[in-house]
């Protein structure tokens, strides 16, 4: 073996085993924990992930958008969501385009971020076991994905708190796809209906309000 070929050998990465029957907690804080990672992308989260990529990366997009946080993080957050459930949706194979995979941040802000969802992951996945199967698996779980797909372009309108309730939402999904837990699916669908009447509101306000002013603007 050369001396270049010997560089190239330790430079690459060996890929990880896929994590079947570890819980999503347990593998994400043992990611934040690898020193030897100056950044995580989402390429490694989705590889690291492998067959329960979609609703794993699902759900990690789809948390933080579940608390307050600054103006136009869910615009950021719910482009990767809307390519990912439109793949839930039509049942293809887990694969995001180079221009998504290769975004990181440092592996310190990473550790940061799981360490705060890290409670509410680990409380969910004590909640989850296999049951009402037929709300988690196909061809319920391509109209899961619709759904979600559906909530993930409500994420991306510039809606006041608009985006919680949708992400909450798209989050137990997630949880029911990752645990075959059809219970949380079955919970999801009715969030769903929740949320959008709720987002409709508010737009359907915000409409009125706009034309209101219009109105009052010229008169």
């Amino acid at each position: 073996m050369t001396i270049e070929n010997a560089d190239s050998h330790r430079r690459r990465r060996p890929r990880p085993p896929r994590p079947k029957g570890r819980r999503l907690s347990s593998i994400l804080r043992q990611l934040a924990a690898d020193r030897s990672r100056e950044r995580i992308s989402i390429g490694d989260l989705f590889q690291t992930m492998g067959d329960r990529a979609i609703s794993a990366l699902m759900l990690i997009f789809a948390l933080p958008n579940a608390f307050p946080t600054p103006p136009g993080t869910s615009a950021v957050l719910g482009a990767p969501l809307v390519f990912l459930a439109a793949q839930l949706t039509f049942g293809l194979k887990p694969w995001l385009p180079r221009v998504i995979a290769d975004r990181s941040m440092r592996r310190e802000d990473f550790e940061t971020i799981v360490g705060r969802i890290h409670r509410w992951l680990a409380w969910a996945e004590r909640m989850l076991k296999p049951r009402l199967a037929i709300f988690a698996e196909p061809p319920a779980e391509y109209i899961a994905g619709a759904a979600c797909l559906l909530l993930s372009i409500v994420l991306l309108l510039p809606v006041p708190l608009g985006n919680m309730l949708p992400a909450i939402t798209i989050s137990v999904f997630a949880f029911g796809i990752l645990g075959r837990d059809g219970l949380f699916a079955l919970i999801g669908f009715i969030m769903t209906a929740v949320s959008l009447v709720v987002a409709g509101g508010v737009i359907y306000g915000l409409v009125k309000a706009a034309i209101y002013l219009v109105m009052q603007w010229f008169a």
